[in-house]
């Protein structure tokens, strides 16, 4: 099989090369159209990699990547199916794009995201707003 190519991004300056190895493909009978064919070909794929042993991966890249996929692994395995084609090649190609994608998604690293100072200023505003209101609604005070 071939290697895997995850393209850069954000947190992948060269992007990274998965080796053939540490995937694993199998495929099964894939429902909906077909027509005849499709009792008898294997067309849907299932793709697998071991997040936690490949070597792909350094140690900040390989916990970031369980951190942030670990409602979908399955004992540190990710797995991506296509079926979408009835083709096994196309949806073999369907689940590597699929499986680079979000493994580009999860290598990102998470940015904290800062409030602007207009929205700061709306939200002082809107504080001021709402309690300007709860004071007009209390009994006045005798003078």
């Amino acid at each position: 099989m071939d290697d895997l190519q995850v393209p850069p991004g954000p947190g992948l300056p060269s992007g990274v090369t998965i080796p053939g190895s540490e995937l694993s493909e199998r495929f099964s009978h894939a429902s909906g159209p077909g027509g005849q064919g499709v009792n008898t070909s294997d067309s849907r794929v299932q793709l697998r990699l071991d997040i936690s042993t490949t070597t792909a991966l350094d140690e900040v890249q390989r916990e970031r990547a369980l951190a942030q996929l670990a409602p979908q692994l399955s004992d540190g395995v990710l797995t991506v199916t296509a079926s979408e084609h009835r083709s096994q090649l196309r949806n073999r190609a369907e689940a590597r794009a699929r499986l680079a994608a979000i493994l580009r998604e999860a290598l990102a690293p998470v940015t904290p995201r800062r409030p602007s100072r207009a929205s700061r200023r709306r939200r002082l505003d809107a504080k001021r707003h709402r309690s300007a209101i709860k004071q007009d609604r209390r009994r006045p005070r005798p003078e």
